[in-house]
């Protein structure tokens, strides 16, 4: 399969991405590497440890309530749909993906009924997303496309705008051969988390300059893992974060840094059809300008 053919500036670019060394926090230290990003259609024969990966990382501790294995192969069945983006080559595993699915197309599968449950349960426990609960039942008229899509943590945002312009080129082509993707409404499936208070002893932590607040349920301030879910917010018909299912490790990672942990929570985001395209347009314009 051929590389995806696309623009030289936002394809087959360099972009800077900062690793600081493990043996020094100083930001003296802090190493720049130049990495040549390529991005391909989805390779069943490659990327089916890589993308199943992306998708644990994606839903986190919840990961567990879904037939990963199944999931993937449904996302591998479309080949020509979606992007994965790869630094070494076509036969290495993907460092970032995206893909959509048609929920009404595929809700009598075992894994997308599953899904379509999970996005009903976890929008009921958000007022901001009931709207969201209804939408998706399986009786409803409503044709939606879920979105889908992780990279690995060091991975710049800037890989983010091409795989969602390619999305919109090969759902047009697909509309155009009569395939099932002529959807009414986007959702996009992603991450967000909130700060919450250590889970170390006091001796263990680290004097703050100055002292944040925060409980063991976390501060209100919604934190985003991927920068452009606050651009595509914009043009939302609804969003919202969510606690998991599953009870997970409470983070004290970031405390290396600061005095305070991370609680990651899942977080939906559902884009009108009409309101899509704009909505690609506006992340564009957003990282052409960072």
């Amino acid at each position: 399969m051929k590389r995806k053919e696309i623009d030289k500036k936002q394809g087959e670019e360099s972009v800077s991405a900062e690793s600081s060394s493990e043996e020094s926090s100083s930001d003296n230290d802090t190493n720049m590497l130049d990495v040549e990003f390529e991005w391909f259609d989805p390779q069943p024969e490659h990327d089916f440890h890589g993308l199943k990966t992306l998708l644990r990382q994606l839903f986190d501790v919840d990961a567990q309530s879904f037939d990963l294995s199944a999931l993937t192969d449904l996302i591998l069945a479309q080949p020509l749909l979606g992007s994965t983006v790869k630094v070494e080559g076509n036969e290495t595993d993907p460092y970032a993906f995206l893909t959509v699915l048609n929920l009404h197309e595929h809700k009598d599968k075992p894994v997308v009924e599953k899904m379509i449950t999970y996005i009903r349960a976890q929008a009921k426990r958000n007022t901001a997303l009931l709207k969201l609960s209804d939408l998706v039942k399986k009786s409803t008229s409503a044709r939606i496309g879920l979105i889908l899509t992780d990279r690995l943590v060091n991975i710049p945002s800037e890989v983010v705008p091409p795989m969602y312009r390619m999305l919109l080129e090969e759902i047009s082509w697909a509309i155009e051969e009569k395939e099932p993707y002529n959807f009414t409404h986007y959702l996009i499936l992603s991450k967000t988390y909130r700060e919450i208070a250590s889970a170390l002893d006091p001796e263990d932590t680290p004097k703050p300059k100055k002292q944040r607040k925060a409980s063991q349920k976390g501060t209100s301030e919604v934190f985003y893992f991927h920068p452009e879910d606050e651009i595509l917010q914009r043009h939302a018909a609804c969003f919202g974060s969510y606690e998991y299912l599953v009870e997970g490790a409470k983070s004290d990672s970031k405390r290396a840094f600061q005095e305070l942990g991370i609680k990651p929570e899942g977080h939906m985001i559902l884009i009108e059809a009409n309101k899509f395209e704009a909505a690609v347009k506006g992340l564009q314009e957003y990282f052409s300008q960072s």
